[in-house]
């Protein structure tokens, strides 16, 4: 029996009856969701075998602490971007939802539908609804009332929201596993699941001339639980890995470089320090490559529930790097002071330390380009209170243009 009231529908549900309902992506058929008997109906009358666990519809982001424990916060940044909409999220169960729901298992997906009755039927009879695709199982999952009634006859209450919009089931995302895992790819891209995640990431670029102390505001921020990509890691990285970056290099310098397998930079090297066209090449190739990589782990961070990332390089801001970035932080050091350490660190001559300072970037240069300037004068104690003072500040005042 088709219909559009959804407090026949309601008082239904509130018997323990099922109601086929509408959805932006296919038609379900619902139960109580914390109901034994209604649930166990859902099963005979798909057809469906009882250890594939059911999902449950929720009316809204709030309803989540009530069935689910152990919440995190990726959960609440997506149902923010994505719900009502075609994303189920499985999430560690509380005792409430019935093992016959769970298939025994100690989890549970809820997807709130982006469809105006059954929303309303939600908030009207104020329970969950267990509600898997409204056709038997094996066949198609209808997409309007009447494909419904053609598989379960009219004895069957269809609530008659017209035909559904996408026809696709929604996207299910795992997110008691980490890296967070797709279960089944439907109506919403992975892309769009981890563009919303990104969106939520704080990532730091420090920048700064050498001796200035940036390794000391890294370790800050992986002290804060956030990750740390060093872009001299990521190029060596790539020269022993990436075969893209091995044929762009071949193609333009020749097979010197690969000649013992991974790259060595010295054939390359020679050649561009007498060729500042040769050298503006290399920079084209690599820096595209290193930029590539470091978005890739940034997405990698984030299904992995990352929210706080640092990309650490001396030219983040003519590499274009800068770009992956929400915030540019620049050290800077006096002159004397970065010789000092360079001289101690590397065991070189004074002369020596001096030149590699002036062939670097000037500090007019990072107060220019970077949101954030942070001068090293103090202890290295001293500093990294220094650095961790200024981070939390902008963690807790949240991502410019927010």
């Amino acid at each position: 029996m088709k219909t559009k009231d959804t407090r026949k529908a309601a008082q239904v549900l509130l018997a323990d009856g099922l109601v086929a309902v509408p959805t932006e992506t296919v038609y379900g058929l619902a139960g109580n969701g914390l109901s034994e008997a209604a649930v166990a109906e859902i099963y005979r009358s798909k057809g469906r075998p009882e250890q594939k666990p059911l999902s449950l519809m929720v009316f809204g982001t709030e309803e989540i602490s009530e069935y689910c424990e152990e919440v995190p916060r990726a959960a609440y940044t997506l149902t923010k971007r994505f719900w009502p909409g075609p994303l189920t999220l499985i999430l560690t169960s509380k005792d409430i939802v019935p093992d016959i729901v769970r298939a025994g298992g100690g989890t549970v997906g809820l997807r709130c539908p982006n469809h105006p009755l059954t929303l309303e039927l939600l908030k009207q009879c104020g329970l969950p609804l267990a509600a898997p695709s409204a056709n038997p199982s094996g066949q198609p999952s209808p997409k309007t009332a009447a494909e419904v009634e053609a598989y379960f006859g009219p004895a069957l209450t269809v609530l008659d929201g017209g035909p559904c919009g996408l026809g696709v089931e929604s996207t299910i995302l795992d997110l008691t596993v980490t890296p967070y895992c797709v279960l089944r790819q439907g109506a919403l891209a992975l892309t769009e699941i981890t563009a919303a995640l990104r969106g939520e990431m704080t990532v730091f670029g420090i920048t700064g001339g050498t001796g200035c102390g940036k390794t000391t505001a890294l370790q800050v921020i992986e002290r804060m639980g956030g990750l740390v990509i060093d872009c001299d890691e990521v190029y060596h990285t790539l020269g022993r890995t990436s075969e893209d970056l091995k044929a762009k290099l071949i193609a333009r310098f020749g097979p010197e470089p690969y000649k013992t397998g991974a790259l060595d930079t010295k054939p390359i090297g020679e050649i561009v320090f007498h060729d500042p066209a040769a050298l503006e090449e290399l920079n084209t190739i690599t820096h595209a490559a290193v930029i590539a990589e470091i978005d890739r782990r940034l997405d990698e961070w984030a299904m992995s529930g990352g929210t706080l990332a640092a990309i650490d390089a001396i030219a983040l801001i003519e590499s274009g790097a800068s770009g992956l970035c929400d915030y540019l932080v620049g050290v800077t050091a006096p002159k004397e002071v970065r010789m000092q350490r360079i001289m101690g660190r590397d065991g070189i001559r004074e002369d020596y330390a001096r030149a590699r300072i002036e062939s670097q970037q000037p500090d007019a240069f990072y107060k220019e380009h970077c949101d954030i300037l942070i001068e090293n004068t103090g202890t290295p104690e001293e500093f990294s209170r220094k650095c961790e003072m200024i981070f939390m500040e902008v963690l807790q005042h949240g991502k410019q243009n927010n």
